[in-house]
């Protein structure tokens, strides 16, 4: 209730619009993307309150050390042992199976810019959990943030990133300078000559 309550408060003062296509009804990995600034971290808490989701959050385990521990959970936070990443999709499935409705967010482009590829963990938790994708956005040059589509991937990266990149295209995040193109590096044609 205070997280709504909060929220509300947020969009009401803000200088941005919160838009979505509705929101998800079963679990899913929430997209964030353009992931150009810290400030996403924030409009994204606000997208999720404001719509009563429930979501969870992937980050490196050093941001849950010491006093920013339970802060970190509190707001859904999953510690992320990059030497155990398996675990992380074996505590995703656990949590589908019990029948709970959430938003997995996952910052596929990485770390606020700067690669060439977007990591490729969404397609894979999505696809060995059956959980679809919602693309979650941001753009400044429309001042607009919120959920577009939810879509269920069906194996054939390429075809599944035309269909995520076709979203994206015109979104460009809080510093658009740091956008990266939403590609897999699976998606390279290999030569096998």
């Amino acid at each position: 209730m205070l997280k709504r309550l909060i929220a509300r408060l947020y969009w009401t003062l803000s200088r941005w619009t919160l838009t979505a296509e509705g929101t998800p009804t079963r679990p899913t990995i929430l997209i964030g993307a353009p992931h150009t600034s810290n400030w996403d971290f924030l409009l994204m808490l606000a997208i999720a309150w404001r719509l009563d989701i429930e979501v969870h959050w992937l980050g490196k385990s050093s941001l849950f050390r010491g006093w920013r521990g339970p802060i970190m959970r509190g707001l859904g936070g999953i510690p992320v042992d990059r030497a155990d990443p398996a675990r992380v999709v074996a505590d995703v499935v656990a949590q589908v199976h019990s029948g709970s409705v959430f938003g997995l967010v996952i910052t596929p482009d990485g770390t606020r810019g700067g690669n060439e590829y977007w990591k490729s963990g969404f397609y894979r938790i999505a696809r060995e959990t059956g959980m679809p994708v919602t693309l979650g956005f941001v753009d400044r040059t429309t001042m607009t943030t919120g959920l577009g589509p939810t879509i269920d991937l069906t194996g054939d990266i390429p075809a599944d990133m035309d269909r995520i990149r076709a979203f994206y295209a015109d979104k460009a995040g809080v510093r658009p300078e740091r956008r990266t193109e939403p590609r897999l590096r699976e998606e390279k044609p290999t030569s096998d000559s």
